[in-house]
């Protein structure tokens, strides 16, 4: 082992110095090896994926590797987890907010110091620190998340009898073809529930399902996204856009029911080609600028997400309680709560006044 001192008094030093570690490692039972935050980030990554591959995996591991990928590693890499200080924590929370532009909601901090806390039990798995050593951990704590904007029963007429007369312009075919298939997404939003992006993009025809309770059937959706799979009723509008989709990409059956029975494996939400668009975002807020909705009467923007708001203020406006809602909606009725009790008391105002 070289001290790296070139002066031979320094390096008698230095020597003294690195027994004495290597000493105290050995009294500690600490492994005699060091990995630096990166290292240590890598194996975490490496044993997520490996689990993915075996059917072993998370919803959340998605998340683990970004934060790990666009956060930690690029802050925390180089150091050693015994030279992370307090003052180095709080310099890493500066930097995420210039790279954030924003205080982070709790939720996000959660994920933070959640993924951060990974490689510490890892660290400390591999006797790289001792289980006495306080390692200075994340704040997960911040500002509450908020719901995102919501549109009103108006507003979604309003947007609804827009979207046919949309679609059918464009600047090129390719924007023309963007607003064909942008309308099913956003209806098919709007009567699920469903996450944009996470949960649609892997969708295919063959996650589609008749549900029959005695006479009456309902369509049941097979989804995987944030928090795993799940099953969820699409409202009965959502047989119309499907039916339009079916013909707007030629394919050989002649209604929805036909294709369920053929179990299609295919992805629904792609152009007539079987290409699938990026996501969805840029032409949903010029379609809301275009139809004077993209600003809620609080001046916030909406986006795609305010689709799913809105699915859940009105089914909680039908009478719909929050475990079942939760259910469909993949999430806890711990979340619906915090965002949606303040609705409420206006949404019983007839039963109230």
């Amino acid at each position: 082992m070289s001290t790296g001192q070139a002066d031979l008094e320094e390096a008698k030093h230095a020597s003294i110095a690195l027994y004495e570690q290597t000493m105290a490692k050995i009294s500690q039972e600490l492994s005699l090896k060091s990995k630096s935050f990166k290292q240590l980030a890598e194996e975490d990554l490496v044993a997520m994926d490996i689990a993915n591959k075996e059917g072993n995996g998370k919803a959340i591991f998605k998340d683990y590797k970004f934060v790990l990928n666009k956060y930690l590693i690029p802050f925390f890499g180089k150091f050693q987890l015994k030279e992370i200080t307090p003052e180095l924590v709080k310099d890493f929370e500066s930097w995420r907010l210039s790279q954030m532009g924003r205080d982070p909601q709790a939720s996000t901090k959660r994920t933070h110091a959640t993924t951060y806390n990974r490689i510490v039990t890892l660290a400390r798995e591999q006797n790289l620190v001792a289980d006495t050593y306080r390692v200075p951990l994340l704040d997960p704590h911040g500002s509450p998340s908020q719901a995102r904007p919501a549109f009103s029963k108006e507003e979604i007429a309003q947007l609804l009898a827009y979207m046919p007369s949309w679609e059918k312009v464009g600047r090129s075919s390719r924007t023309k073809e963007m607003r064909q298939l942008c309308r099913p997404y956003v209806e098919f939003l709007l009567y699920t529930g469903a996450r944009p992006g996470t949960e649609l993009k892997p969708m295919r025809w063959k996650h589609l399902q008749w549900h029959w309770i005695g006479d009456q059937r309902y369509l049941k959706v097979w989804l995987s996204g944030k928090t795993g799979p799940r099953y969820l009723i699409a409202k009965h509008l959502v047989v119309d856009c499907l039916e339009r989709l079916i013909a707007w990409h030629q394919l050989p059956y002649k209604d929805l029911n036909a294709v369920i029975e053929a179990r299609l494996d295919r992805l629904i939400f792609t152009f007539p080609k079987g290409v699938q668009p990026y996501n969805f975002n840029p032409q949903f807020e010029n379609l809301l600028k275009e139809c004077n909705l993209l600003k809620d009467v609080a001046g916030r923007n909406r986006s795609l997400y305010s689709l799913r708001h809105t699915y859940a203020t009105f089914a909680l406006a039908e009478g719909i309680d929050i475990h079942t809602l939760a259910r469909q909606m993949g999430t806890s009725t711990l979340m619906i709560e915090r965002h949606y009790s303040k609705l409420t008391p206006m949404m019983a105002a007839a039963k109230l006044a």
